[in-house]
């Protein structure tokens, strides 16, 4: 099941949008069955601001977006933790670079992987996922291959459910994702839709001190609040 809620207006920044993607999953609030995981950088600081509104444990999920040759900034595919790999299905198969030089790209991207895993969580272990609802939040969604990464590589963790939260996506990526998830919250679907920074008044890049610091803090936020069973 697909929510979303449609209005031109941009966010202040990632922490507002957190706050007000929060409220839309109220639902899911004061469980003991739930986690919340941000994908970094930017998804960090919205999901800091959801798990704080659901008092919901917080852990980072990493997904490196495979960047087409002389194109970085367009997404071929993308690679999450697990070994999963997801390719751009809008691109055609004479358009995509040989395997050899996707195998390239997705080993560098995957040493790169690595390294934020171990960084981010200054030793901690991962959340534990298997038979909890897991609570997937990026900043927005473009082509949505990052998510879909996301969401294949948690399916491989037995959650009891994948809900996937951004603020803002393109339709098509909605879409998309709503079909791969048990549910999909998206607060916005501007047309055109562009890019995911021109629908935030502030969207500076997310640092990996700030993605750290913001895990750190998660631990604590939590509100000794008496937790409801789930179900």
């Amino acid at each position: 099941m697909a929510y979303t809620w449609d209005t031109p207006e941009r966010f202040a920044d990632r922490r507002e949008a957190g706050q007000m993607l929060g409220r839309q999953l109220k639902a899911y609030a004061n469980r003991d069955d739930v986690v919340v995981l941000g994908l970094p950088r930017g998804g960090v600081p919205v999901a800091f601001e959801v798990a704080a509104a659901l008092h919901a444990p917080l852990d980072v999920f990493v997904v490196r977006k495979l960047g087409f040759p002389g194109h970085a900034e367009f997404a071929m595919g993308a690679i999450a933790s697990g070994g999963v790999r997801v390719m751009n299905e809008d691109i055609g198969a004479a358009d995509m670079p040989s395997p050899d030089v996707i195998d390239r790209i997705a080993r560098t991207e995957s040493l790169e992987l690595a390294r934020r895993e171990h960084a981010y969580r200054d030793g901690r272990p991962p959340v534990p996922i298997e038979g909890r609802v897991a609570i997937l939040v990026d900043d927005g969604l473009a082509t949505g291959s990052t998510m879909r990464a996301a969401v294949m590589a948690v399916r491989r963790l037995k959650p009891a459910r994948i809900v996937v939260a951004v603020p803002v996506g393109a339709v098509e990526a909605r879409d998309t994702l709503a079909a791969l998830a048990d549910e999909m919250v998206c607060l916005r679907t501007p047309e055109p839709f562009s890019a995911v920074g021109l629908w935030y008044a502030e969207f500076g890049q997310t640092t990996d001190e700030e993605v750290r610091e913001l895990l750190a803090a998660g631990i604590t936020v939590r509100a000794d609040t008496p937790r409801a069973g789930g179900g």
